[in-house]
């Protein structure tokens, strides 16, 4: 399961993102991406940069700040491996793991 925690970018945070960014365009808020935990940093990705780096917004309490983090390599097992979707040596599970089992139709 997801952290459940969310922050709003301060606005000097929203701006250097903006230029940052690839896209140009950015989120007011974020969620943090990290597996549910009760203290310590939060994650929330704020736009993908280049080849394996994203910009992510971090923060612990009222500290808060930008942080531009390579891509974690980990894959999932076969037949798919999904790739995971946080940040190199992230804390706790990779996302592939996290996740719910999809329920087919049975029929």
């Amino acid at each position: 399961m997801r952290c459940a925690h969310g922050r709003r970018l301060p606005l000097d945070l929203a701006r250097e993102a903006r230029e940052r960014s690839r896209s140009g365009c950015v989120d007011s808020a974020v969620r943090c991406q990290l597996p549910a935990h009760a203290t310590g940093e939060h994650h929330g990705l704020v736009d993908d940069l280049e080849y394996d780096t994203a910009l992510w917004l971090r923060w612990q309490g009222t500290d808060v700040a930008l942080a531009v983090l390579r891509d974690c390599p980990a894959a999932g097992p076969a037949p798919d491996g999904e790739g995971c979707c946080l940040f190199l040596d992230h804390a706790g599970r990779h996302t592939w793991a996290d996740t719910e089992p999809q329920i087919t139709g049975i029929g």
